[in-house]
C-alpha cells in the first residue's frame, strides 16, 4: 500500500519547481517554497533528528500555529522514523506538560505562537527544543537548535524514506471538551485513508487551499495536510487575525473548509454591512442576484470556491441555506478524530438540511436500538495511547467504532445527528432533552452568536446565549429592541418543539465564550460542563423571575 509519503516524493520528483507552500513572513513579505526546496529543508532537519540517536518511533512534539514549517516539521519527524505529537497553539501550560509527559516526547519543535510565554512553563527542562522560523524570540533564545541552522548545517537525507502503513505516525490529543485529553493513535495507513476526501472533492494540483484552522486538529490535518499531499494543491497560510481577510483574498481558495462558529461569524460580518432583509430582497430579484452574490463572496475572499464544507460540530440548517442562497456550495460532513475524518459527507443532489449525509466510500454505519451510532472506517484509529480499557470500550472486535453520538437515518441512509449520548439531560418532569437541535434553532437569529441549552432537574430547559460581536458595543441603545426580538424568537423556537423541550428562559450572558477564558475548546466547541458550572449558582434566580428573557 502506498502512503501519503509516496505522493510527497512523487510531487518532489515530478513537480519539484512548482510552488507548494506560500507563507507570510510577518513583515509584509511572502516566502514561496517549491516542492523541491520544501523537501530539502525537511530532509536536512530529519538528518538532525536521526543524529540525536532516539529509538525508532520516538515521539516528537510540535507546538506552533499553522505555517509552512509546521507541515515540514511533520514530514521531518516521519522521515526520521519517529511519531509526531501536535499541540494546540492556544493551549495552557498544564496541558502542554500533560501531553508531553503522557506521550513521553523526546523533543519539541516550537514555531509561530501568540502566547508562548503562557505555555513555555509547561515544557520540561532538558527536553530538546528546535525553533522554527517565525518562532517567538523567547523560544529561539531557549532553543537547542534553530531550524535555519539545521538546514544549513546538516546533510541531505536522500531517497524515498518509506514507512509501513501499520507504523504509528501520530498521536492526536483530543481538545478535551471534558477536560481530559486522550491520545488518539493513527498510523500511516489510517491517515492515508483520508485520500477519499480528496477524491470526493476532485482536488488536484491546480487547486488552492487556505490553512488557518489548527493543524493540531484532525479536521485540518486530514482535509488540508494529507489531502494536500495527495493532490499537490498549493497551500497558503494566514499571517495573523488582523490580516486574515487580506490573506484569504490573496489565496483565493478553491476549496475551503471551516467550522460552524466561523461560518456564523462570516455571515454576521456580511449582515453588519448589509441588513438581512435587504440582502434577501436583492437575492430574490433575478436582476440583482448574480451581482450581489459575486460582491458578497468577493468580499469574503471566497469567490473562487467550488467546494466548501463545514464540520467539527453541528451547523444550523438556516445557515446552510443562507450560504447556498449566496451560491456557495456548502456541504456538511461528520467525522471524528478517532476515524481521521473518514466517515460521512453530503453529496450534490442528495442534500437534506439537518442531515450530515451518508458514509463515504469504504465506510459502514449502524445504529443501536437506542440510536447510538457505530461506524467502521478504513481511517479508524489504532486505539488510545496507554489506555487499553478506553480503547476496548470504544473500538469493538468487529472494527466498529462507538462514536458516542446519537442519530437517525432516513430512507436513503443519510444520517442526522441528534446529539451526544452523554449530553442528554433529564428535566424535573422526568423527560430527556437533546440540547444540540434546540441550540441550532436558537442560533438561527442573527443577533445570537453562541448558544447552550441546559436545564437538568429544572421544570423546563433554558438557553444561554451570547450576542453577536457587532451588537455588544451598542447594547445600551439596542437592549429594548433586542429584548422584544428575543421574546418573539423564543416563541417561534418553542412553537416547533415538543412540550417537554420548550425553553422556559433565554438568558443573555455578557462574557463571550472563547478559548482564552476556557469556555471553548481549541476547535471552538463549547465546553458544556464548564459553562454550566460557571452559571450554576444563578439558575434558580433566573427561574424565579417572571420574564422569559433574562439579562445576566
Amino acid at each position: 500500500m502506498a502512503t501519503f509519503l509516496d505522493h510527497v516524493y512523487d510531487h518532489e520528483q515530478r513537480r519539484g519547481d512548482a510552488v507548494w507552500l506560500v507563507q507570510p513572513m510577518g513583515d509584509g513579505s511572502l516566502r514561496e517554497l517549491s516542492w523541491r526546496a520544501a523537501l530539502d529543508e525537511s530532509r536536512r532537519v530529519a538528518s538532525h533528528l536521526l543524529g540525536l540517536g532516539y529509538p525508532p518511533g520516538s515521539r516528537i512534539a510540535i507546538l506552533a500555529r499553522n505555517s509552512a514549517w509546521w507541515i515540514l516539521a511533520d514530514l521531518a519527524i516521519w522521515m526520521a522514523g519517529h511519531v509526531s505529537v501536535p499541540l494546540y497553539p492556544t493551549t495552557t501550560a498544564d496541558t502542554v506538560r500533560t501531553v508531553l509527559e503522557h506521550s513521553e516526547a523526546r523533543a519539541i519543535v516550537v514555531g509561530k505562537l501568540d502566547a508562548y510565554a503562557t505555555m513555555a512553563p509547561g515544557i520540561p527542562d532538558g527536553l530538546h527544543r528546535i525553533a522554527m522560523p517565525l518562532a517567538p524570540a523567547a523560544a529561539v533564545a531557549s532553543a537547542d537548535a534553530r531550524w535555519e541552522d539545521l538546514v544549513a548545517g546538516n546533510a541531505l537525507l536522500a531517497g524515498r524514506i518509506s514507512r509501513p502503513p501499520g507504523d504509528l505516525a501520530t498521536i492526536i490529543y483530543t481538545s478535551g471538551s471534558t477536560g481530559v485529553p486522550k491520545g488518539v493513535m493513527h498510523s500511516f495507513g489510517t491517515m492515508t485513508a483520508s485520500f477519499v476526501l480528496a477524491e470526493r472533492t476532485q482536488l488536484g494540483p491546480t487547486d488552492r487551499l487556505f490553512s488557518y484552522l489548527p493543524l493540531a486538529h484532525v479536521y485540518e490535518r486530514a482535509c488540508l495536510e494529507v489531502c494536500g499531499f495527495k493532490s499537490g494543491a498549493r497551500i497558503y497560510f494566514t499571517d495573523s487575525q488582523d490580516t486574515f481577510v487580506d490573506d484569504i483574498r490573496r489565496a483565493r481558495p478553491t476549496l475551503f473548509v471551516s467550522v460552524p462558529r466561523l461560518w456564523l461569524k462570516f455571515q454576521q460580518a456580511v449582515l453588519a454591512r448589509l441588513p438581512a432583509d435587504k440582502l434577501a430582497v436583492m437575492l430574490a430579484n433575478p436582476a440583482t442576484r448574480d451581482a450581489v452574490r459575486a460582491q458578497v463572496l468577493e468580499g469574503l475572499g471566497l469567490a473562487d470556491v467550488r467546494h466548501a464544507a463545514s464540520g467539527s460540530a453541528a451547523i444550523p440548517g438556516a445557515l446552510l441555506e443562507w450560504y447556498r442562497a449566496l451560491g456557495l456550495n456548502l456541504f456538511e460532513g461528520y467525522a471524528m478524530t478517532e476515524n481521521f475524518c473518514v466517515s460521512h459527507t453530503t453529496y450534490e443532489g442528495e442534500i437534506r438540511i439537518g442531515y450530515v449525509g451518508r458514509p463515504v466510500a469504504g465506510v459502514e454505519q449502524r445504529l443501536t436500538d437506542d440510536g447510538e451510532l457505530f461506524v467502521r472506517s478504513p481511517g479508524t484509529m489504532l486505539g488510545y495511547y496507554k489506555d487499553r480499557a478506553l480503547t476496548d470500550d470504544t473500538l469493538g472486535a468487529d472494527g466498529f467504532l462507538r462514536t458516542g453520538d446519537r442519530g437517525e437515518l432516513d430512507d436513503q441512509g443519510r444520517l442526522r445527528i441528534t446529539g451526544r449520548a452523554k449530553e442528554l439531560f433529564k428535566t424535573s418532569k422526568g423527560k430527556y432533552v437533546a440540547p444540540v437541535p434546540i441550540e441550532n434553532a436558537v442560533m438561527t437569529h442573527e443577533a445570537v452568536e453562541q448558544a447552550l441549552v441546559s436545564g437538568a432537574n429544572m421544570p423546563q430547559p433554558y438557553a444561554l446565549v451570547v450576542l453577536a460581536e457587532s451588537l455588544r458595543p451598542k447594547l445600551g441603545e439596542l437592549r429594548a429592541s433586542l429584548d422584544a426580538a428575543l421574546r418573539e424568537h423564543l416563541a417561534r423556537v418553542n412553537d416547533k418543539l415538543d412540550p417537554h423541550e420548550r425553553l422556559g428562559r433565554i438568558v443573555v450572558v455578557g462574557e463571550p465564550w472563547s478559548i482564552e477564558n476556557g469556555l471553548l475548546t481549541p476547535t471552538l466547541k463549547v465546553r458544556r460542563a464548564v459553562i454550566e458550572a460557571r452559571y450554576a449558582g444563578s439558575v434558580d434566580g433566573w427561574y424565579a423571575q417572571p420574564d422569559p428573557v433574562i439579562w445576566a
